[in-house]
């Protein structure tokens, strides 16, 4: 392998870890918002999303501080056959982060868009013929 392609692939890799990170907490904010759920069952379902390459510790530790932000909150379930198991749910001001998270998503993707257009020299009259 060369110098270069070892460099690339760090560098995917770094991306790809810190793309996880930064997804990490609207994610799971919004899984919350279709359901309450474990710790476990969340990183589970993490994969949906691509970022199933997440370290557990990492997304435990992200979950509590997710908790002292006040945008989850957990409680002890027992009910069920066996050990104790924490339950996580979105508050209100985990919906308030999700929405302007949504809402900056929106932004940024108009903003790709217009780079596409720009990177690409089509217009936005262009692109629309393309998919009729």
């Amino acid at each position: 392998m060369t110098e270069i392609s070892k460099d690339k692939g760090q560098f995917h890799n770094a991306v790809t870890e810190a793309w996880s990170k930064n997804w990490l907490v609207p994610v799971v904010l919004l899984m919350l918002r279709q359901w309450s759920s474990y710790g476990y069952e969340l990183m589970e379902k993490m994969a949906a999303f691509g970022l199933n390459a997440m370290n557990a510790g990492t997304f435990y530790r992200t979950l509590r501080q997710m908790e002292k932000d006040g945008m989850v909150s957990s409680s002890w379930n027992t009910s069920e056959a066996g050990p104790a198991r924490r339950m996580y749910s979105i508050t209100a001001a985990g919906e308030a982060y999700l929405k302007f998270w949504a809402e900056s998503l929106d932004q940024y993707q108009k903003m790709m868009d217009n780079f596409f257009q720009l990177y690409t020299g089509q217009s936005t009259q262009e692109k629309k013929g393309d998919e009729q």
